[in-house]
């Protein structure tokens, strides 16, 4: 939780927080300014009472008791990480889909009902259709829009409801606390994937959401090279996904859970960073004679902009825009394969920067796209937005210039 300072008993900013959080010397002993790297497969054990006490160990948060489990720098990380959160524990996992899959196998069993955002993260969907379907569960995807409508959706067996606000590809957002209220009434668990915003920018848990999850990989690493999933919860909700962790096996390594404290460390600085370079380089788009609309939560004529401006603190720095009708396959191939500092990546959140196309309507069941093969991602970096605009007008030149030379 959140520390005080000792001089005036106030609540730290979050950014004198994330200076701070992890770095309890009772953890790991020491002074060194960064919590090491800890890594161990077997724990030894003073005796045998204490080898019996530590076989429960594993469910006490401070507490090292196996490997698999976390040593020192996990703990650090975890306790940084459920401060930002606002959380009683956060569980960290080796990716983010394995997070996402966590939050879905810790509520979810054979006969259950799952009612499933439709912009949720495609591998997400893979695991609904491919994974939850087999085992006997059933997935409903719901429009994003449908907010306490959702109501109508609800089964008997309905167990879950899950959401990503804004979709990583389409950029809708959703009203949160409309769900919230509908799930609690009927007594449905509520989890919501935050990786675009980061718990920087919007805390889930505040707004009654039961499981908030993160990508890890993308903004907390920061820097392309860490693959991690956290999962924050409170009360009980923890022990849920605590004990479906502890079954699945799910890991992390020790040196992965110190270069995401690393990164923590910085995630602010670089969190506003990307959100200015990206509104300056989205606003740019928006006056660009080839382009029909920008997809950015934080542009004031995002369809709903009123649902960023009442929920979020700030923006990242991924968001999508649509081409205007008209312009052939090779053209756009053209503009996507020349360009100098975007590259060609599925991945987001580290300090480069990349562009995709995003065939969103390959990604929905219950609604439809119309912007089909002209719908491209945008992640902005930590390079200078003026030499990425340079880029993108060079990008566009190639792309009227291909379609100019196939009439």
């Amino acid at each position: 939780m959140a520390e005080q300072t000792r001089s005036t008993g106030r609540t730290a900013a979050r950014a004198t927080r994330l200076a701070h959080q992890g770095r309890d010397v009772r953890i790991y002993g020491g002074k060194t300014v960064n919590p090491p790297v800890s890594r161990a497969s077997t724990i030894l054990f003073d005796d045998l009472a204490s080898l019996r006490a530590g076989a429960t160990g594993h469910s006490k948060p401070d507490f090292v008791q196996y490997g698999r489990f976390g040593t020192e720098t996990h703990i650090a990380l975890r306790r940084a990480w459920s401060d930002l959160e606002g959380s009683d524990d956060t569980l960290l996992l080796p990716c983010g889909l394995a997070a996402n899959v966590l939050a879905l196998l810790a509520f979810v069993e054979s006969g259950d009902h799952l009612l499933m955002i439709d912009n949720v993260y495609a591998p997400t969907r893979g695991v609904c259709d491919g994974l939850l379907r087999p085992l006997g569960v059933e997935t409903t995807y719901f429009d994003p829009q449908i907010g306490a409508a959702i109501e109508e959706l609800i089964r008997p067996n309905s167990k879950l409801i899950y959401l990503e606000t804004p979709g990583s590809h389409s950029f809708d957002l959703c009203d949160v606390p409309a769900y919230v209220e509908v799930a609690r009434r009927h007594g449905l668990k509520t989890a919501l994937d935050n990786t675009w915003a980061t718990p920087l920018f919007y805390r889930p848990l505040e707004q009654g959401i039961d499981v908030s999850i993160q990508a890890g990989t993308k903004y907390l690493g920061g820097h392309s090279d860490v693959m991690l999933g956290l999962v924050a919860a409170n009360g009980e909700t923890v022990q849920q996904l605590r004990s479906k962790s502890d079954l699945l096996g799910y890991s992390v390594a020790a040196d992965d859970a110190y270069l995401a404290l690393r990164g923590f460390r910085t995630l602010e600085v670089r969190l506003r960073r990307h959100e200015a370079s990206a509104l300056q380089v989205a606003r740019w788009l928006r006056e660009r004679p080839e382009v029909e609309r920008v997809l950015h939560p934080a542009l004031p004529d995002h369809p709903r902009h009123d649902l960023f401006a009442r929920d979020f603190d700030g923006a990242s720095g991924l968001f999508g825009l649509v081409l205007k009708p008209g312009f052939p396959a090779a053209a756009i191939e053209a503009m996507v394969d020349g360009f100098t500092y975007f590259g060609l990546g599925y991945s987001w959140g580290g300090y480069e920067s990349l562009i995709v196309p995003s065939p969103i309507e390959k990604m929905r069941t219950a609604t439809g796209w119309e912007a089909v093969d002209r719908t491209l991602r945008i992640h902005i970096g930590l390079e200078d937005p003026s030499d990425l605009i340079d880029d993108l007008a060079s990008g566009f030149k190639r792309l009227s210039a291909t379609a100019q030379a196939a009439e």
